[in-house]
């Protein structure tokens, strides 16, 4: 009976992604993400994305305001989409592409608010990011031909094309850097999964 129960929780880690110590790293990040919350707000100030402290010299913001929420309500939505977005794409890519993924979308977020949206003057949350990352796996599924291929596609601009232009905007959610995020993720998986593609096809030659 405790070997049946073993086998059908490796059954349910590998279906989430979670297996090969790959849950660590997600444990990690959750971790990471709590700490910073609870550092404070005179933390969450000195980190925030803030077009004036940033054109005072505040660069370091264009990337940590990704790791920065409003409340512990924020932070556990944003969570609860890690899980989601780990359990769904997390084999993917190895670590060092979701790491050029996770920073691209960071860096074209905070670039896109500072050149395209110049009346957002603060923003924080990992919500931009987390959706760079659902583009970056709709486009390796896209380019492996996976079942949910055009599920993941069309929903993801399904989402984005509501919150444009559908319906009402939730205050303090700022809709363009999901565009902004989801945008660069899907271009950075593109080009990754295009390379997969190409080293696949030598290594058959």
């Amino acid at each position: 009976m405790p070997r049946d129960a073993a086998n059908r929780f490796a059954q349910i880690a590998s279906a989430l992604q979670w297996d090969r110590g790959r849950w660590i790293w997600l444990l990690a990040i959750l971790l990471v993400l709590d700490a910073v919350l609870g550092l404070g707000d005179s933390v969450s100030q000195l980190l925030r994305y803030d077009r004036s402290a940033i054109a005072a010299g505040g660069w370091w913001r264009l990337l940590t305001a990704h790791i920065v929420h409003l409340d512990v309500h924020h932070l556990v939505l944003n969570e609860l989409g890690l899980v989601l977005m780990w359990s769904l794409f997390a084999q993917d890519y190895d670590a060092v592409e979701w790491c050029a993924i996770v920073l691209a979308g960071a860096l074209a977020i905070s670039s896109g608010l500072w050149w395209l949206s110049p009346r957002v003057g603060w923003y924080v949350g990992a919500s931009g990011v987390l959706h760079s990352v659902m583009a970056a796996g709709a486009a390796k599924h896209l380019a492996e031909r996976s079942w949910d291929r055009w599920i993941l596609v069309v929903g993801l601009c399904a989402k984005l094309a509501w919150e444009h232009w559908g319906g009402p905007r939730a205050p303090l959610i700022v809709v363009d850097a999901h565009l902004y995020g989801a945008c660069c993720g899907f271009v950075v998986g593109a080009a990754l999964s295009f390379r997969i593609a190409i080293i696949r096809h030598r290594s058959r030659g």
